[in-house]
């Protein structure tokens, strides 16, 4: 990741892949960030909700309050100036079908592991971006899961859950480094605050968003329920960000594309009536809480967990979902 773009790897084979299990019952500590108050810029916290719900639940921690941008409808939010024009360019541009980026093969994508109160701190290097990166040390356990497993030479990133505290930190190209981690760029999120990271910082994605929210995991899906925004990644992107996003990953400045943190919906009026299964609960979010542009990546590639409980045929469904399908929401004027 750089400032000025990052290829996932995605774009070179189609497909970003991930190791391990969804989430995997471990042990962390006790290192919290302070709590929101009166006097953090109004810059630094997310949007309003228009319509906020119950937030989703990991390993006991609320995921962000229920009015945090990843938990808001979008399916009664304006239509965003341009919206017709940016669908164009994407499709212009490599644009295609849905891509659901996991499946049955536990193999595809982004892992994530969930560490008890006294979980070990060790030690974490950055390699590029330590200047926009949290300091270490982190509870990441040195066996947790990275992205498409030890020996791959994609995007690996490593991400744990802190219970008790519910700070999340997340990791990308990362590695075993002695006792610890050595990562181009890392983050910590604070679970039960709407504090943004610093304008103009990356994260362990590029957009400076975190990427467990994001993820479409097996758990929720058979519970019949998404109830937040779906991380996705386009081929091309501006050199912007709308908050939540404090960070563009570009130096294309076509009005056109979509900058980071853009949130997309499956328009209402396209038929979903013919999905079963788990493809009909991933098609019902993607009209209620939609999409939000995290990465740079292969164009409407959008990231769950692996789970052995993915189904590929009903997931397949929605590789039939054009991207033209899809409509651009308003939530708040794009920066750089």
């Amino acid at each position: 990741m750089t400032r000025t773009g990052r290829n996932s790897l995605c774009l070179a084979v189609a497909l970003a892949i991930g190791g391990g299990l969804a989430a995997v019952s471990l042990a962390v500590p006790t290192e919290v960030r302070g709590p929101v108050t009166a006097d953090v810029p109004a810059d630094r916290l997310a949007p309003p909700a228009a319509a906020p719900t119950n937030s989703p639940t990991i390993g006991g921690c609320s995921i962000y309050p229920a009015d945090n941008a990843w938990n808001m409808r979008v399916d009664t939010l304006a239509l965003r100036a341009g919206s017709a024009a940016t669908i164009a360019k994407i499709q212009a541009v490599g644009g295609d079908n849905l891509h659901p980026d996991f499946g049955e093969n536990p193999e595809y994508g982004i892992p994530f592991v969930v560490v008890a109160a006294d979980q070990p701190l060790v030690p974490i290097t950055y390699t590029e971006a330590g200047d926009e990166s949290d300091p270490g040390p982190f509870p990441i356990p040195l066996d947790a899961p990275v992205e498409g497993g030890n020996g791959s030479s994609g995007d690996r990133h490593v991400i744990a859950l802190q219970q008790g505290t519910c700070q999340l930190y997340e990791l990308y190209s990362s590695y075993r480094s002695g006792g610890g981690w050595e990562a181009y760029s890392g983050a910590k999120f604070d679970l039960t605050s709407n504090v943004l990271r610093p304008l103009g910082w990356t994260s362990a994605d590029a957009a400076g968003l975190p990427i467990l929210p994001g993820l479409v995991r097996y758990d929720e899906v058979a519970a019949g329920v998404i109830n937040h925004a779906i991380r996705v990644t386009f081929s091309q992107t501006q050199s912007s960000y709308i908050l939540p996003a404090t960070h563009e990953a570009s130096s294309r400045t076509d009005v056109d594309l979509p900058p980071m943190g853009l949130r997309l919906r499956l328009r209402a009026d396209f038929d979903i009536s013919g999905l079963s299964g788990q493809a009909r609960v991933i098609a019902v979010a993607l009209q209620q809480y939609g999409f939000i542009v995290a990465d740079n990546g292969s164009n409407w590639f959008f990231q769950g967990a692996p789970s052995p409980g993915w189904d590929d045929d009903d997931l397949s469904q929605l590789k039939n979902i054009p991207g033209t399908a899809f409509e651009v929401v308003e939530t708040g004027p794009a920066q750089s």
